[in-house]
């Protein structure tokens, strides 16, 4: 294989020339940048100390006139298989970050860039690339490998003919040999899965690990620069991931001038950032009845192996009040933490530990934390302070071989160019077959490619599963073409919604259908066995209150989804907008629907979710009820769709294990318990539609408030005091017929029963609804609060008469 090479040489711009541990760089720069104390140096700059191997590549340079920061003005490109190559003189370690920012030149687009990163034989990131228009920041990814003295290369590689490569800036930074791949616990820290403890893991050496949260539980973000360590760590808050329901408070601050002190006079750098330690969440027993349990979610990917590195430090209480408390791992392992049996014997002694954690298929891992009643003398409290997950990498990674000098090459060839005729010849019959070996490695390369599509694949560090491997049904398949045509080639003016899944588009297919495209993206945490499922039930079910699937694609890593095109979109967007309680969502409110209409959606879709429960395949749970599942038609019925998390079911509501999946605030209470989730899981999610329907409010609300938080708590409380009006959509007081609010109030209650045996089924549900839009249409007689409740005579005349003596239900 050829190479056309240079060798660059460069170190800091000081007298001594010794290669350093610690290494910040400019790509494609030659100039230097200082950011937050660090000067990165520009690669053009030729010195000696350090050295990077560059295959052909160029750098490149924003628009003079740019606002972003100076450091990622400019990149260096790849158009072929190249490395940064490092001298390391310390075996350690090591922290390495890439720095992305897609900007335009004049020649280039880095939008347009695919590629792989490898290093240490490990496929750091696999067909990486940063979609245009969806990120406006730096993308910067994180790495910890364990490197010995000599030679250390980074390698990038087009991940096809026509890509390129880049990158922005990088840093090689030497860690405390502690930090990320040596335990606190002699390298041999717990194995756990989601069903339980696994022994120990012995192989912590030998990762490669990227970093995919540091949190700072109960503190602010905290940049780099916060951080006066080389590490400069980022971390964030952990407000999105705390779990809706948990007993948690923010731990008061010590006093100004706390003093941490790091065991055997170690600091910040060997562990979390300074003031993690000095915020946290704590959850006190004392503080009342209710959960003493707080959890927090993570997305990580399906099935692989995590470093958990969880950081404690106790300015809550005195050393002499022992204060034990468990820490829990998908609900399946726990532990006690006992901070002073670390050696610890004071106050303000940070402490970490290591777990390695193999997630399952959910895309999540929770924690928890919760105290201990050891008895009335001793604190009753749990705290955590931060949280770091990073992932094992594994996946084998290409390597480039010795790369030629390119004084050599030009020494040899000046050797050629001077010999003999017959050496002139031999010249030109190298050129023609570099030229053909060029043209038969791009086209294995090719086929490479080719075959790897039947592989998951990476987007942005996440993974992407290509064509499913089962078989599908092929009536249904939508050449990938055609979904460019009907979308415009993606349109964004086409965009109509965002999900769990990815992306929603609007669309016309070629036979002139209106259509709704929904196109997977790794980023939203589902991937191919949603894809799976959803073509697998929908292809063989029908139901006027069920979305249809219209057809699938899946070419290449492309997942696409066709659906009937639904004119009025989610309930949701009838009844409020996310953005009135402090959320981010921007979407428009609809004009308001009327309390019958209400009804009849309600009626609707509890109707399509009791056929998918007593279907004669056998009853299907639907796992993921909630209102923007819940679409409209141009004449406002009711359809239930997004059946990606959807699973086949016995009978009699026997449930079954999986994963934690589904959103939170219609989860009901039973499966954080059991994480075993029934057809009665779903009536409760629904009782959570029927309030949303009622309160116009969402299920949980970005809100100081904290009791306003959970929309199901919420409404139990004021029902249980009898003022549900007090919560009541406004738009609606004094258009509900009383009887008719007393029905639906009854009907919400049962549905949010805390055990799930005490729940009605969806057709009692889909029954009670429509006495509840029979009491709408009746005019009041007599006391407005006459009982109501179920089986009296004056409900069973609404009934149709079969249905009095049979379990037949109407399939349509």
């Amino acid at each position: 294989m050829f190479f056309l090479v240079f060798l660059l040489q460069f170190t800091f711009m000081t007298a001594d020339t010794t290669p350093k541990n610690d290494l910040f760089i400019n790509c494609g720069s030659k100039s230097t940048v200082n950011v937050d104390d660090r000067s990165f140096v520009g690669d053009v700059i030729i010195n000696s100390g350090y050295s990077f191997a560059v295959g052909k590549s160029k750098p490149i340079q924003e628009h003079p006139n740019s606002s972003s920061s100076t450091l990622y003005q400019t990149a260096r490109v790849f158009k072929q298989r190249s490395s940064y190559e490092f001298n390391v003189t310390k075996n350690g370690t090591y922290m390495v970050r890439l720095h992305f920012y897609v900007f335009k030149s004049k020649k280039i687009d880095l939008g347009n860039a695919q590629f792989n990163i490898s290093a240490s034989k490990i496929s750091l990131l696999s067909n990486f690339r940063i979609l245009k228009n969806t990120s406006t920041l730096p993308v910067v990814k994180e790495f910890l490998l364990t490197i010995n003295v000599g030679k250390f290369r980074i390698n990038f590689i087009p991940a096809q003919e026509k890509s390129f490569a880049f990158v922005n800036a990088i840093e090689f930074l030497l860690t405390h040999q502690n930090y990320g791949l040596a335990s606190s616990e002699d390298d041999r820290p717990p194995h756990v899965t989601s069903k339980g403890s696994n022994g120990t893991y012995h192989n912590l050496l030998s990762g490669v690990l990227q970093t995919i949260h540091r949190i700072n539980i109960g503190g602010p973000l905290l940049d780099a620069s916060n951080e006066t360590t080389v590490l400069r760590r980022k971390w964030i808050s952990d407000e999105k991931n705390l779990l809706p329901g948990s007993a948690v408070k923010t731990c008061k601050p010590p006093a100004t001038g706390f003093p941490l002190r790091f065991q055997d006079g170690e600091d910040d750098l060997y562990y979390g950032l300074n003031l993690v330690y000095l915020t946290c969440r704590e959850v006190n027993l004392n503080d009342g009845q209710g959960s003493n349990v707080s959890s927090w979610r993570f997305a990580v990917n399906k099935n692989a192996r995590h470093l958990v590195r969880v950081h404690f430090c106790d300015f809550l209480t005195e050393a002499s009040n022992v204060n034990d408390f468990s820490f829990f791992i998908y609900n399946s392992f726990n532990k006690t933490i006992t901070p002073y049996n670390k050696g610890i014997t004071s106050p303000g002694v940070p402490f970490y530990y290591d777990f390695v954690v193999d997630s399952d298929d959910s895309g999540f891992l929770n924690i928890s934390i919760s105290p201990q009643d050891l008895g009335d003398s001793m604190s009753k409290i749990a705290y955590l302070n931060g949280l770091e997950i990073m992932e094992f990498l594994k996946e084998p990674g290409m390597e480039l071989g010795s790369l030629p000098v390119q004084g050599t090459q030009n020494k040899k060839r000046f050797m050629i160019i001077n010999g003999s005729i017959g050496g002139v010849a031999i010249f030109f019959i190298s050129i023609l077959g570099f030229f053909w070996g060029r043209k038969c490695w791009k086209a294995k390369q090719v086929e490479k490619i080719t075959d790897s599509q039947a592989m998951p694949s990476y987007e942005d560090g996440r993974a992407v599963h290509a064509s499913p491997a089962i078989n599908l049904n092929l009536k249904l398949k939508i050449p990938f073409t055609e979904i460019l045509e009907a979308t415009q080639n993606f349109n964004n003016k086409l965009l109509i919604g965002e999900g769990g899944f990815g992306k929603v588009y609007e669309g016309i297919l070629k036979s002139d259908v209106k259509v709704a495209v929904k196109r997977s993206d790794s980023k939203h945490g589902q991937g191919l066995p949603e894809f799976q499922t959803e073509v697998l039930l929908l292809s063989r079910i029908r139901h006027r209150n069920l979305v249809s699937l219209i057809g699938y694609c899946n070419e290449g890593s492309e997942l696409i989804l066709v659906y009937e095109f639904m004119a009025k979109g989610p309930l949701r967007d009838h009844l409020y907008s996310l953005n009135e309680y402090g959320n981010t969502d921007k979407s428009i409110t609809q004009p308001k629907l009327s309390w019958s209409q209400r009804l009849q959606i309600c009626i609707g879709s509890a109707q399509g979710l009791h056929y998918l429960h007593s279907g004669s395949d056998g009853g299907i749970i639907h796992h993921d009820v909630k209102s923007t599942n819940i679409l409209l038609d141009e004449n406002y019925v009711a359809k239930v769709a997004d059946f990606g998390l959807s699973r086949s079911c016995p009978l009699e509501g026997d449930s079954f294990s999986m994963g934690v999946k589904g959103s939170y605030g219609y989860l009901d209470p039973e499966y954080f318990k059991t994480l075993h989730f029934t057809d009665k899981s779903d009536v409760y999610a629904f009782g959570v539609v029927l309030l949303e329907v009622l309160c116009a409010r969402p299920a949980i609300a970005n809100t100081t408030r904290m009791e306003e938080v959970n929309l199901a708590y919420w409404g139990l409380f004021w029902l249980n005091k009898g003022k549900i009006e007090e919560i009541v959509d406004p738009f609606l007081l004094g258009k509900i017929n009383p009887n008719s609010l007393r029905k639906f109030c009854e009907i919400i209650e049962k549905c949010l029963k805390e055990n799930g045996d005490d729940r009605p089924t969806m057709r009692d549900v889909y029954w009670d609804l429509k006495y509840a839009l029979q009491l709408q249409q009746t005019p009041v007689q007599g006391n407005p609060f006459d009982d109501s409740t179920k089986y009296t005579a004056i409900e069973l005349e609404f009934l149709p008469s079969w249905c009095l003596y049979s379990n037949n239900f109407p399939a349509d």
